[in-house]
């Protein structure tokens, strides 16, 4: 049986065996466009087990009916294998491959476009030019930096001199104040509950830092009045925010 009836048999059976004789003939496909790329620092048996993989691919997708000879249309199929093979190397964070194929036909979209228009393209021009969304358009674009991360243990520079840091000892740490937004939250419901001299009034106090004489004067009460509010609302917010939350509101003021 020569290679083109076993073509033909596969096409119309899908016998597995056949399959296999039909790889294990065209090898030295694979073998020759993988030893084309030996020079760019990955193991030569590693090419052409991807390069295999791609021949496995275009021999199930052969369809003998077409006329084309099988290694003219094998050859691009292993070679996109290839390709793609070194552009998953060159990313130094895990991205889907899907993301990564976005990314570079939109870097080449935004050369195309800059030079077509004589600008810098907007997002959706990016976007009808690949086909995708404005959305997928972003994210493809920024994802264009998981292609170089830096070590924590880089060493710096500054204008070429060591600077006797590393890159580590310059990044910022988790903000304290973020572990303090549930308890914002739970005052700002507090005091909404209020009512609205109350509220008024605790907020004067308490974060604008006026003095009870100052909040007298711009509501156009008495200080004993404004005194009487401010105690009867603080008793409100007791009932239900914790002794420490209500410490910190009430250290804003100063004790004025």
């Amino acid at each position: 049986m020569n290679v083109d009836e076993a073509f033909w048999i596969y096409w119309k059976t899908r016998d597995p065996k056949v399959r296999e004789q039909l790889v294990l003939k065209h090898m030295n496909l694979a073998r020759s466009l993988a030893s084309k790329f030996a020079n760019r620092g990955e193991p030569l048996e590693d090419l052409v087990q991807v390069a295999t993989i791609g021949l496995i691919n275009a021999v199930d997708r052969y369809d003998p009916s077409r006329g084309t000879k099988f290694s003219t249309y094998a050859t691009p199929t292993i070679l996109g294998e290839i390709k793609r093979y070194f552009r998953d190397k060159s990313w130094n964070l895990k991205v889907p491959r899907h993301l990564q194929e976005l990314n570079w036909s939109a870097n080449k979209a935004v050369e195309e476009l800059s030079q077509e228009l004589g600008r810098s393209p907007s997002i959706k021009e990016i976007a009808q030019r690949i086909g995708a969304t404005e959305e997928e358009t972003l994210e493809a674009l920024e994802l264009g930096n998981a292609h170089e991360t830096v070590s924590l243990d880089n060493q710096l520079s500054v204008e070429g001199e060591p600077a006797y840091l590393m890159q580590g000892e310059i990044i910022g740490e988790q903000d304290a104040d973020l572990e303090k937004i549930e308890d914002f939250e739970d005052l700002r419901i507090a005091i909404d509950a209020l009512e609205p001299r109350e509220k008024a009034i605790v907020l004067m106090r308490f974060f604008e830092g006026l003095s009870q004489a100052e909040v007298a004067k711009r509501l156009g009460i008495s200080q004993m009045h404004v005194s009487r509010l401010q105690h009867r609302a603080l008793q409100k917010l007791r009932q239900v925010l914790s002794g420490e939350q209500l410490q910190k509101m009430e250290a804003r003021a100063g004790g004025k």
